[in-house]
């Protein structure tokens, strides 16, 4: 019985040893031999590698107020190499995405698929309810703008949260940060959630950007513009609020804009930032820059009489030209020319410059960009005096032949507004200054200065004053060239000046472009007023008083 029991013994423990050893040799083909394999295979099953965008940097005002931050959004996405119910699927994508269906058919050996991104939260319980097992959720940082009333100056970013235009695509490098790779696990609580497990390498938050902008200025500025627009049912048009003494800028509206939250259907005209990226001939508000000109050239003084002929039209050097009915006059000092606005009295002071007129234009910015260097900026456009005709001076002297943009307008007139120093406009707000430039004698400006108050007090610009306060300002008024000769119907009325009080001023612009002249429109009835208005809000906001 004792030799029984050991053979039983010795038979037992023989076979739990084979058993072992196989054991130990399916451990070994499977974690030595084959771990490639079966590594490859769960990786396959339950991770999926994604590089993903770190939330941008906020975008804030001048008082540290949000402008553009950032908000999780849901993003939907399918394994297509893993698919559990392809039907319940394909039903699905049909019936809410049929684009991303027909990407499926193109992409079916792929490991990863985003059929939507930027839904609303309760997309997911719509999946849910069609029971659509292999639609799979995640979050991701995207954008959202505070202030509606900025998009052509802030801009929008794209479906990768990158920007495609205004500050979000100027700044996009600084704004984006550095990008994070990522294993996306399924959450055990759910069969649709992913969520971020295993880092595989750690980005980078992006940078805050803080502007000159004043929000709560834009914001008024921008109501302002729009009701302007809209009464006087014009094509569009755009403010520029500037501190002349360092080119802050405080305020850049323009309308028609767009909403940066919804971005579904965006009109291209409609994003475009005007005063930056739209050029014109301004008209009579470039008398102001003829005058400083002059003076600065000593061919004329303030007192001089100039030989206005009494008259609308006239002819000098066989050019035939006229002025308007309200600026007629005799033999009128010549500040009274530039506050009547009067063109034949301008025309004769012009010609006494001749060429030097185009360095002082050049010496005041036009032709030239900024310095702001925002996207799609403009030039503006003055020849050559070797390209000139016979009637160049004329046009020049009432601002035809040169084109400009509004803000370089603004920032031209900040010359006579700060006493003679071309600044460099900034949206920036930690931005390092750029010294002006001293291109102009302050008893010129100053002389300059004193003919603009007039024009306010009783030339052209009256109904841009506003008591209490020191405004000096100049109308425009411009025919816009159509198929190679001017309309009549469609106009630019524009309005630049300066309201001061104290250490305290401010540049005002404005342009707004008129497509059809239902009644007698000129800068003096439209673009002064809204001035006056702007102005008047600007003053209560900053509690100037």
């Amino acid at each position: 019985m004792r030799n029984s029991s050991k053979i039983r013994s010795a038979l037992i423990f023989i076979l739990f040893l084979i058993l072992y050893l196989i054991l130990l040799v399916n451990l070994y083909f499977i974690q030595i031999l084959q771990t490639d394999f079966f590594s490859t295979l769960a990786n396959r099953q339950y991770h999926i590698e994604l590089t993903t965008c770190p939330p941008r940097g906020e975008i804030l005002d001048r008082k540290g107020r949000q402008i553009a931050i950032n908000r999780e959004q849901i993003s939907a996405f399918i394994l297509p190499k893993q698919l559990d119910d392809e039907h319940a699927l394909q039903f699905f994508l049909k019936k809410y995405f049929p684009t991303s269906l027909e990407r499926l058919s193109r992409f079916h050996d792929k490991h990863f698929m985003y059929v939507a991104r930027r839904l609303p939260d309760h997309f997911c319980e719509m999946a849910q309810c069609d029971q659509v097992v292999d639609l799979k959720f995640m979050k991701e940082p995207s954008r959202f703008y505070v202030n509606d009333t900025m998009g052509p100056v802030v801009g929008i970013t794209n479906i990768d949260n990158h920007g495609t235009c205004g500050l979000e695509q100027l700044y996009d490098q600084f704004l984006a940060g550095t990008s994070t790779k990522v294993i996306l696990k399924k959450d055990a609580r759910s069969d649709h959630f992913y969520f971020k497990q295993d880092l595989q390498t750690n980005g980078a938050r992006g940078n805050n950007l803080y502007l000159t902008i004043d929000s709560d200025l834009q914001f008024m500025t921008h109501e302002a513009l729009a009701k302007s627009v809209n009464r006087l049912q014009a094509e569009l048009g755009a403010v520029v609020i500037m501190d002349p003494k360092n080119g802050e800028i405080l305020s850049l509206a323009s309308y028609p804009d767009f909403d940066p939250n919804n971005c579904e259907q965006l009109d291209q005209a409609h994003m475009r930032l005007v005063s930056v990226t739209n050029s014109y001939e301004f008209g009579s508000v470039m008398k102001v820059f003829v005058a400083l000109a002059a003076l600065a050239e000593g061919v004329v003084t303030p007192d001089e009489l100039i030989d206005c002929e009494n008259k609308t039209e006239t002819k000098i050097d066989g050019m035939h030209f006229t002025t308007t009915k309200s600026s007629v006059s005799g033999e009128i000092p010549f500040s009274e020319v530039v506050a009547r606005s009067n063109n034949i009295g301008m025309v004769k002071v012009a010609k006494r410059l001749n060429d030097r007129l185009y360095d002082h234009y050049l010496n005041l910015g036009f032709g030239n960009k900024t310095g702001l260097g925002f996207p799609g900026e403009q030039f503006g456009y003055i020849s050559h005096p070797a390209k000139w005709s016979k009637r160049s001076i004329i046009s020049l002297s009432f601002g035809y032949e040169i084109t400009a943009t509004l803000l370089q307008v603004a920032r031209a007139f900040s010359v006579i507004a700060n006493g003679g120093s071309l600044v460099t406009p900034k949206l920036i707000l930690d931005e390092n200054l750029v010294t002006p430039e001293k291109v102009y004698d302050s008893e010129v400006v100053s002389v300059v200065q004193d003919i603009l108050r007039n024009t306010v007090q009783h030339g052209t610009g009256v109904r841009a004053k506003i008591r209490g306060y020191d405004v000096i300002g100049k109308t425009g008024t411009a025919k816009v060239a159509v198929n190679g000769s001017y309309s009549d119907e469609q106009l630019i009325l524009s309005f630049v000046g300066l309201v001061q009080k104290g250490n305290y001023s401010r540049v005002i612009a404005i342009s707004i472009k008129k497509d059809q002249n239902s009644y007698n429109m000129y800068g003096a009835n439209t673009a002064a007023p809204l001035f006056e208005e702007i102005a008047e809000q600007m003053l209560v906001h900053d509690k100037v008083v």
